[in-house]
């Protein structure tokens, strides 16, 4: 059917406005892609280019090198040494299970060693490297280069692991290291990204731990490019971190390494403190135990024996232990009395035995008495009434109150962990503490150090070394970061009478060097280095015991405190010998030998002992010269 011109006029007119429509639709659609694609690519370059350099470049971190700890002259008392390590690459190795039976023929690996590491591998991204073994020996290291054709994906690697040369002998001082754990990380209010690290090492405790942040130093970084799935391609920059700052403690490591020696086979604490700086010369604890064993994670096997021992080896006495001071806190009481005027240094108290308060007995421990003593005679016979009478007629606030102003009762700011404060008590403290009022028997019984008085061996040795100065010294154990020289505190005179404080050394100076003072067979008889000091027995028990009848943990505590030489004080000493019985045989004969050691930098004369004590201390030199601490450090370069 023929259609009329009409109405083919109408349809072309109809299908050009269609026509004008769609083609209209497409260029506004063409100009709004043509305009968001130059958004995209103009004016937002600069952000999707970002974007994309995040994606393709990592930024890790390069663990710095831990800093080094030297003792005052320079040895090393912890240090970085080379270590050895195997790994593998899942990708790499094909079938891990029979790569690592042909490896545990090579490196004897444990069956527990092997399940672990494989298990590990199933976890981990097959492109990344999963620790095998640590702390190899060289011939392992090198009998895996020699089969790596046959060990498809297992490399050696080198590290740098943590190692106490000097053992057993700076546990309690230098401390230890060991992997970060999630107790360290809760412990941070903000914890360093480097302490995310797999295997990463931080210090656990003393100095390791308390200079955590001097000794681990800044982290350096690298610029990885990785493709899709995070596999390394090659490495684009490196900025290397700021190593660990060096410190150097005050410790004589010869001096510290003799007193171990000397305290062999006792439980007991050494403090050595230098007199004009305060510096900390020896801080001894035995038994102590070889902080290499713990570097890495310590077996039960090893660390079972350490926990049960009774003698506690993993307990730092020196400071954390805090002892009844027995009749070594004497001179505080004294020194109380006497600065408020209360007696002269002249005056006498007499002593039957006993003195009666309130129907009770407070008994001497010579039970016939000393008859009339002066402060001299009291502390040289170590008599007990004289201190209770003092103690009646001062009062217990003021026994604290000079006990404090010598260092006792008070928390050293030491680079050591758990530094205990000890304890002076008052009538206060018993009331918030005790819920009860405090009694006159009290008062007795802080007099000679025993009740509620708690002293540590560090606060014995500072009360000695103010007593022998007249400055609050105060302990040091940082002597230099790297190579700069720290503060020196306190050293300001203690704002007593000096007449007071040199009746007190010459009263000291009786105990040691008199022929009735309860020191006298543990005397220095060498010109220019006479030793001053007191003994004390501090009790365990309410009651009083015969120690060579009742178990080992009943005994008394044995105690010396001791300065000298007596004319130009250097060194100030505290000893102390847990359960070791009297302070007159156990604990004085020991600090006469390690302050004889220390005055004389090493082995001294034998005619600087009494005649009849040299052949005894000749075969004890012999013992224990050029003793060395057998430290058991197993790294790569000692098993190479």
């Amino acid at each position: 059917m023929r259609r009329s011109r009409a109405e083919t006029d109408t349809s072309h007119t109809k299908l050009s406005r269609r026509a004008a429509l769609l083609g209209g639709a497409q260029l506004l659609f063409m100009g709004g892609l043509a305009a968001r694609m130059r958004h995209l690519q103009v004016d937002q370059a600069d952000q999707f280019r970002l974007l994309a350099e995040e994606n393709r470049i990592n930024i890790r971190l390069i663990p710095p090198k831990r800093g080094e700890i030297f003792d005052r002259n320079g040895m090393q008392l912890a240090q970085n040494v080379p270590s050895y390590r195997i790994v593998m690459v899942r990708e790499d190795a094909g079938d891990p299970e029979d790569v690592m039976m042909r490896l545990a023929h090579l490196i004897n690996l444990t069956p527990e060693q092997t399940e672990a590491a494989l298990s590990e591998i199933k976890r981990s991204a097959p492109f990344l490297p999963v620790t095998i073994a640590e702390d190899v020996s060289w011939d392992a290291v090198s009998a895996v280069s020699v089969n790596a054709p046959a060990l498809p994906g297992v490399s050696p690697e080198v590290g740098s692991t943590r190692v106490y040369p000097r053992g057993s002998d700076f546990a309690h001082v230098v401390g230890r290291v060991g992997r970060v754990s999630q107790k360290d990380l809760d412990a941070l209010e903000d914890p360093d990204a480097l302490l995310r690290i797999p295997r990463f090492q931080i210090g656990k405790i003393n100095v390791e731990a308390r200079e955590e942040t001097l000794l681990r130093g800044v982290a350096g970084t690298k610029q990885v490019e990785v493709n899709a799935t995070g596999r390394v391609m090659r490495e684009l920059d490196r900025r290397e971190g700021q190593s660990g700052a060096a410190i150097q403690l005050t410790i004589d490591a010869k001096l510290q390494n003799y007193v171990q020696a000397r305290l062999t086979g006792e439980s007991a604490a050494v403090v050595i403190i230098d007199c004009e700086k305060g510096d900390i010369l020896a801080n001894s604890s035995a038994p102590s135990y070889d902080p290499n064993l713990f570097i890495g994670g310590i077996s039960s096997k090893d660390y079972d024996p350490l926990l049960n021992d009774k003698y506690r080896p993993l307990v730092n006495k020196t400071v954390q232990g805090a002892y009844p001071p027995g009749s070594t806190f004497k001179m505080m009481t004294a020194m109380a009395a006497i600065e408020a005027g209360i007696i002269g240094p002249d005056d006498t108290v007499h002593c039957p035995g006993h003195l009666e308060i309130g129907g009770r007995k407070f008994h001497c421990w010579k039970r016939s008495g000393h008859g009339w003593v002066d402060l001299e005679n009291s502390l040289k016979r170590s008599c007990d009434v004289y201190y209770y009478d003092l103690a009646l007629k001062v009062g217990i606030e003021k026994i604290s109150a000079m006990s404090r102003r010598f260092g006792l009762g008070i928390r050293h700011d030491l680079a050591l962990s758990s530094v205990n404060s000890g304890l002076t008590p008052t009538k206060d403290w018993k009331l918030q503490n005790r819920g009860e009022d405090w009694v006159i028997g009290d008062t007795v019984n802080a007099s000679i150090g025993q009740g509620f008085m708690l002293a540590s061996p560090m606060q014995l040795a500072v009360m000695t070394a103010r007593l022998a100065t007249g400055r609050d010294v105060t302990p040091r154990l940082i002597k230099t970061v790297n190579g700069v020289e720290q503060p020196v505190k306190g050293n300001t005179p203690l704002d007593m009478k000096e007449g007071n404080l040199r009746k007190m050394r010459k009263s000291m100076y009786a105990v040691v060097n008199d022929r009735r003072g309860t020191a006298y067979r543990s005397r220095i008889i060498a010109e220019g280095m006479r030793m001053a000091g007191k003994t004390g027995t501090s009790q365990v028990r309410s009651a009083v015991v015969n120690n060579n009848e009742v178990p080992w943990e009943q005994r008394d505590h044995a105690l010396f405190v001791g300065f000298a030489p007596y004319d130009n004080p250097r060194y100030a000493c505290a000893v102390l010998v847990e359960h070791g019985g009297g302070g007159s045989t156990a604990a004085a004969p020991i600090a006469r030998d390690v302050m004889l050691q220390a005055l004389y930098e090493g082995e001294p004369p034998l005619e600087a002992y009494p005649s009849g004590d040299r052949g005894s201390k000749r075969a004890l030199q012999k013992r224990l010269r050029n003793v060395q601490p057998q430290a058991r450090i197993k790294t790569a370069k000692d098993q190479a």
